[in-house]
């Protein structure tokens, strides 16, 4: 994963500040960002088809994500984000009851939650704890309010 400070090849405004788009030979990779980073001079020209799909899913969460490359992770977190992509807009599911489906442990859930490089594609904003919100973005400031914003904004497409 790159440095939060890295160049980006997209920036998209959204309502809880940005979502940056990053794109290299591994894939495309996600960023939920509060204030704005540079661009490269260069972008990588697959981040304009990406970028146009986070715009989408910001308008309207119903859409069905295409050209991403989910090509990052080691196949158990392959696995948990196959999971994740499988629960409908506007449902969450527990660590745990994602750990089930899968037949893991909700401590190992939530590290590939962590790892995620594509959230919003991984919605990993779906999943929380059993007794509350639970954890997004790795404690990184503004992580929570993102993915309430996220949960709030799939409730009122429903």
């Amino acid at each position: 994963m790159k440095s939060l400070y890295d160049a980006l090849d997209a920036l998209i405004p959204a309502p809880f500040g940005f979502v940056g788009v990053r794109c290299d030979e591994n894939g495309e990779e996600l960023q939920f960002l509060l204030h704005a980073l540079p661009l490269k001079a260069n972008p990588n020209p697959r981040a304009r088809a990406v970028a146009a799909q986070v715009s989408a899913y910001l308008e309207n969460p119903h859409i069905t994500w295409q050209t991403i490359t989910p090509n990052r992770g080691t196949p158990f977190q392959q696995r948990v984000w196959q999971a994740m992509r499988e629960i409908p807009v506007g449902e969450t599911r527990t660590y745990g009851q994602l750990a089930a489906a899968i037949q893991s442990g909700p401590r190992a859930v939530a590290n590939a939650c962590g790892a995620n490089p594509l959230p919003l594609f991984n919605p990993c904003h779906r999943i929380v704890a059993s007794n509350g919100l639970g954890g997004f973005m790795q404690g990184i400031e503004g992580g929570l309010d993102i993915k309430r914003w996220l949960l709030a904004h799939e409730q009122r497409t429903r």
